[in-house]
Formats: C-alpha cells, sequence, structure tokens
C-alpha cells in the first residue's frame, strides 16, 4: 500500500473538523467546476464530472452546492475561472512530491507552494523533476471485511480491473484511469461494499524513512494540502505503520 494511501486512511479515523470539512468542500466543488467546463454538465456524458460528484456525495455535500459549481462550470451563473498545473519537488529524505493544483492566480500559488517546502525542509523542483516516479491509477477501496477475497478478485477481474492488493481493512483495486468510473458502476451493481474510488498518482519506486525525517515529510504534505489551491498531494515515501500512528497521535 503506498504512504500515502495509509497516510489518508489514518487522517479518516482522526475525523474531520468543521474547518477541514469546509476545506474538502471547497476542493472538490472546484473539481466540479472545472470538469463542468472541460467536459459539459451531463455527468453521464463526462466521467470527470461524474467522478466529482462522487466525491461530493460521499463527503455529505448538499445537492444545491453540487448544481451551483455546475452551473458555474457550464457558464450559466458567474464564477472563478481556474486552470490545472501541478508542481513538483523533494521532502526530507529525498522523497519525491507532486502536487496538484486548480488555481485562480498562478503568480500567488506558486509562491505559496515554494514556502512551504522550504519551511519544512523540501525544495522545489522543475517541471518534470519527479513526475515521471508516478503512474497514473484508478484506485478503488472496498471494505475487507465485507467480502472475501477470492469473491473480490473475481467479480473486480470480471469489472475490467487490472490488479488487487490487500491494504490493512481494505482491498484496493486497480484500473486504467479511464476505467475507474466504469469499474467502480460494475461492483455496485454485483453489491461490493466499495469505500471510495478515485484516479491517483502511485509512485513506481518508494523511499524509506523513519525517524526526523518521517515526521519532516509528514509535516510537509500536510502543510500542502491546507492550500486552498492544493487538490491532492503525491509523495513516494514508505513509512512504517506504527510511524505513521504515532506522528498522528503527536
Amino acid at each position: 500500500m503506498s504512504g500515502h494511501s495509509r497516510w489518508a486512511q489514518i487522517k479518516r479515523k482522526k475525523g474531520k473538523t468543521d474547518v477541514q470539512r469546509g476545506k474538502l468542500f471547497s476542493k472538490i466543488l472546484r473539481e466540479i467546476t472545472v470538469a463542468a467546463k472541460n467536459g459539459g454538465g451531463d455527468p453521464k456524458a463526462n466521467m470527470r464530472l461524474k467522478a466529482a460528484i462522487e466525491s461530493a456525495k460521499e463527503a455529505n455535500m448538499p445537492q444545491d452546492n453540487i448544481k451551483r459549481a455546475i452551473q458555474k462550470g457550464t457558464g450559466e451563473l458567474p464564477g472563478e475561472s481556474y486552470e490545472e498545473t501541478s508542481y513538483e519537488g523533494y521532502a526530507p529524505g529525498g522523497v519525491a512530491v507532486l502536487v496538484q493544483v486548480l488555481t485562480d492566480n498562478r503568480n500567488r500559488t506558486g509562491p505559496e507552494i515554494r514556502h512551504v517546502f522550504e519551511k519544512h525542509g523540501g525544495n522545489m523542483g522543475s517541471s518534470g523533476a519527479v513526475a515521471w516516479m508516478f503512474e497514473r491509477q484508478g484506485i478503488i477501496q472496498v471494505d475487507a471485511g465485507k467480502i472475501g477475497e477470492d469473491d473480490l478478485l473475481g467479480k473486480a477481474l470480471d469489472a475490467g480491473a487490472t490488479d488487487m492488493r490487500r491494504a490493512e481493512k481494505a482491498f484496493e483495486i486497480i484500473t486504467a484511469p479511464a476505467e475507474m468510473d466504469s469499474v467502480r458502476e460494475a461492483l455496485h451493481r454485483a453489491s461490493v461494499p466499495v469505500l471510495e474510488g478515485q484516479v491517483s498518482f502511485v509512485p513506481q519506486s518508494t523511499v524509506r524513512v523513519e525517524g526526523k525525517d518521517a515526521t519532516a515529510v509528514v509535516r510537509l504534505i500536510e502543510a500542502l494540502e491546507e492550500l486552498d489551491d492544493v487538490q491532492s498531494v503525491y509523495a513516494n515515501y514508505d513509512i512504517p505503520d506504527e510511524v505513521l500512528e504515532a506522528i498522528s497521535a503527536a
């Protein structure tokens, strides 16, 4: 299991404050708006929009918020114009970091991200510095306590998945990015207990970090995720579970 996925699970266990929930809503709404702008407002014909709406529903976002975000994207309502871009760099211990951004002002976002890298002992790199280390994949999380591994593997392969692995109390089903939504729908129809699905950047190799470097890596990623313009942060760290738990409890 990638460190990114493991840390995300630990953070979910801690629960979300109202401020964290508000930031999550803001990031999802930006994604909905950009998806609708680029591919139209019909989720049946726009897989990216459909996935964003699913994320909104999983976060218990009100339907009116979703509708307004779509209308801003299609131009039916006035709204901000967001640009998609990414930033790359290194965290302590030589960990590669890939930051996905939706921003209405690159002149603000770039310096903010650079400041966070430097403040937490990392450094921002040029375009292409680390992106080659990551592979874009669809990842579907399934509750391992509600279905057997052999049963799920058969249903996943029938649905079009390419691989499956165990990840703590969940199974991770791997798909091609373009197939993630259709595989998730097929699993739903097969009564598979899907927790969530998303297209993610998965590291092709990892860097083992412990001690102070491990804490610094996690704090850097947390600080990046706190930035309003940042949608997702991916990193190729390998931190022992007990260390992640200790950092979370600190």
